[in-house]
C-alpha cells in the first residue's frame, strides 16, 4: 500500500527545462528570473511591488525592519514559530493575541483589548490558506494608527472581499517553502504599495546598496537566486490550477467526512493550504491513519507563547484548545479519487 503524504511538491519538465536555462547562462544568482518572478507575482497578488528574498521568514523580518518596526506588535499565538521570531529579530515585542475557534485566524476582538499605546503594528496569519478578518484588522489598525503586516505564507491566491492576499496590508509575506500552494524549493516574497518600502527592502536584500559598492544603508544578504526564481515563474503559472484541486479535494472532504468541515467565512476564498478540522480524540484518529499509511499533520501541537524560547504566562484558551484538537488531513493537487477514499474510511472509522 502506497503511502498518502499529507504534503507534496508538483513540479514537471517546465520547472526543470527553466533550471537548465538558468544553469546554461551562467547568472545564478539574483537576475532577470528574480525580476521576472517579482513582477509576475505583484501582477497575480494585485499588489503594485512584490520583492523577492531567500525564505519566508527573512520576508517576515525584512518588512519589519524596513517599517522600522520597534515597539509592541500583536500577533496570534497559534502559527508558526517564525511569525513571532521575526519580531523578535527586530528587538520588537510580541503581543500574543487569541484566536478565532472556527477559522482559526486572530480574534480581533482579543487584539483590542490588548492594544496600547506602545503597539506599532498588527500581524493577523492567514492559517491554512483562509484570510484573517480583514475588515476588524483594518478598521482597528486605521483608528489607531498601527501597520498592518500579513503573515500570508499559507495563503498564495486566497481573497478577503475579492481581494487577493498581498493587498490587504502595508505589507503581505509569503513563503515557497516545498510544503506550499506553489514553491521555489526555498524562498520568500514581500508585497506592498508603498513605493518606499519597496526601494528600502530591495537594498535591505542587497547589504543596503541601490548601487553597486555603495552602502547607503545597512543590509544584508537576503537574495533569491535566479534558480529558485525560475521555479518559482513556472510554480506561478500553475498556481490557479493547484488552488483549484485542491478546493475541490476540500469539497470531496467536507461532503464524505464523519466529523465537521473547515468553517470557510462568507468573505473568504480559502485556498487550502492545509485542510484542518477537529477532533477531541486525536490520537484515535492519528492511529487509524497511521495504519492506513495516511499522512497527517499537527499544525500547532504548542502555541507560540508556551515555546520554551518565549514561555509566556498570558492566557489564550481558545489557541490552547486548538493545540490540543486540530488534525490536517491531506489535501494537496497530486490526490487521486482513491486516495481521497482511503482519507475519509481511515478517519471515519473512529466513532
Amino acid at each position: 500500500m502506497k503511502n498518502i503524504p499529507i504534503a507534496k511538491p508538483l513540479t514537471g519538465e517546465e520547472e526543470k527545462k527553466a533550471i537548465e536555462e538558468v544553469l546554461a547562462s551562467g547568472m545564478l544568482a539574483q537576475g532577470e528570473q528574480v525580476a521576472q518572478f517579482e513582477e509576475g507575482f505583484a501582477k497575480f497578488t494585485g499588489a503594485k511591488h512584490a520583492v523577492a528574498c531567500g525564505n519566508g521568514t527573512l520576508a517576515l523580518m525584512m518588512a519589519l525592519n524596513c517599517m522600522n518596526i520597534k515597539g509592541k506588535v500583536l500577533v496570534p499565538s497559534f502559527t508558526f514559530i517564525a511569525s513571532v521570531t521575526s519580531i523578535l529579530s527586530v528587538n520588537a515585542k510580541p503581543v500574543f493575541v487569541d484566536i478565532d475557534p472556527k477559522t482559526y485566524c486572530m480574534d480581533v476582538a482579543d487584539a483590542k483589548k490588548k492594544l496600547d499605546k506602545d503597539v506599532e503594528a498588527i500581524m493577523p496569519v492567514h492559517l491554512y490558506g483562509q484570510c484573517a478578518n480583514m475588515d476588524e484588522v483594518r478598521e482597528l489598525a486605521e483608528n489607531n494608527s498601527i501597520q498592518v503586516i500579513t503573515d500570508a505564507a499559507q495563503a498564495h491566491g486566497a481573497e478577503w472581499g475579492g481581494e487577493k492576499a498581498g493587498t490587504l496590508g502595508d505589507a503581505a509575506c509569503f513563503s515557497f517553502y516545498p510544503t506550499k500552494n506553489m514553491t521555489t524549493g526555498e524562498g520568500g516574497m514581500v508585497t506592498t504599495g508603498n513605493d518606499m518600502l519597496a526601494a528600502r527592502m530591495r537594498a535591505f536584500r542587497d547589504h543596503g546598496q541601490s548601487k553597486r559598492y555603495t552602502h547607503e544603508s545597512l543590509g544584508y544578504n537576503l537574495r533569491m537566486t535566479n534558480i529558485h526564481a525560475a521555479i518559482g515563474v513556472e510554480q506561478l503559472k500553475k498556481l490557479p490550477a493547484f488552488n483549484e484541486a485542491r478546493r475541490k479535494n476540500a469539497e470531496y472532504l467536507d461532503t464524505h467526512l464523519d466529523v465537521d468541515s473547515p468553517y470557510v467565512h462568507h468573505k473568504a476564498k480559502h485556498v487550502y493550504h492545509q485542510y484542518t478540522v477537529r477532533v477531541p480524540d486525536r490520537e484515535a484518529h492519528i492511529k487509524q491513519l497511521s495504519a492506513n499509511g495516511v499522512g497527517y499533520g499537527i499544525y500547532y501541537p504548542i502555541g507560540a507563547h508556551k515555546q520554551p524560547l518565549i514561555s509566556s504566562d498570558v492566557f489564550l484558551p481558545e489557541t490552547d484548545k486548538a493545540c490540543d484538537e486540530v488534525l490536517s488531513l491531506p489535501v494537496h493537487p497530486s490526490l487521486k479519487k482513491d486516495d481521497l477514499k482511503r482519507i475519509t474510511e481511515a478517519m471515519n472509522t473512529v466513532k
